[in-house]
């Protein structure tokens, strides 16, 4: 395997007032590609910041991040935009679908972003709807599907640019437990296709779909586990 993700060192502070709240505390991180990764950690443990870091929606306050051979640590909001949208594919719990655009046009906007002609972009979307299971769905708004079918979709958006991660934070928060099997099954297709896939979680049972669980508190890594993987 090779290294996709390598941070070293990294702290992010945010002021309050007169004072300094630091968030993380010097993190040491290194993911592979191909790896299954579940971050865990109570409220205030400085996953979602790590997170975000980890999707280039911020910045560290110290330290590097390597993201794909690429110091991304010190980047302008341009270039960590452009970044995203060739690096990461994002599925959040909340969807965030645009509500009247269809499940199609959904799944093709990051390649418009990423100037791709119109007529390749409906010919991949269809090929990710066709993947995630949503065929028979593409012409569907949100409003027209139920919550599982819309975090397919939200999937679909994500692996559409072939993005190196896909970055899922709590993708089955607002799903129910039947739902939430049948969407990590899908994650868990997914990483069997070939991708990196790091899941933000403080579900267990969630969590145990990964390989390697780490877990923070107090802003540093508390542990970190790799599961025996089985090959078939």
């Amino acid at each position: 395997m090779s290294l996709l993700i390598k941070i070293r060192n990294i702290t992010r502070d945010f002021p309050l007032g007169n004072e300094v709240v630091k968030v993380l505390k010097g993190i040491d991180l290194d993911i592979e590609r191909g790896e299954y990764v579940a971050l865990m950690g109570p409220s205030g443990s400085g996953k979602s910041t790590l997170m975000n870091l980890l999707g280039c929606l911020d910045t560290p306050t110290s330290g590097t991040y390597e993201l794909n051979g690429q110091d991304v640590s010190n980047m302008t909001d341009d270039e960590l935009a452009e970044i995203r949208n060739k690096e990461i594919g994002f599925v959040f719990q909340t969807f965030n679908l645009l509500p009247r655009t269809t499940a199609l046009e959904n799944v093709a906007l990051p390649m418009v972003y990423a100037g791709v002609s119109k007529a390749d972009r409906t010919l991949r979307a269809e090929e990710v709807l066709n993947n995630v299971g949503l065929a028979d769905r593409m012409d569907h708004k949100p409003n027209q599907l139920s919550g599982g079918q819309r975090q397919r979709v939200a999937v679909g958006r994500a692996l559409v640019n072939k993005p190196s991660i896909i970055l899922a934070d709590e993708p089955t928060g607002n799903l129910d437990s039947t739902t939430s099997v049948e969407i990590m099954n899908l994650f868990n297709e997914i990483h069997k296709a070939g991708n990196t896939v790091i899941l933000v979680t403080h579900e267990e049972d969630i969590a145990e779909n990964a390989h390697r669980i780490i877990r923070l508190r107090d802003g540093i890594i508390e542990s970190d586990t790799k599961k025996e993987v089985v090959k078939q």
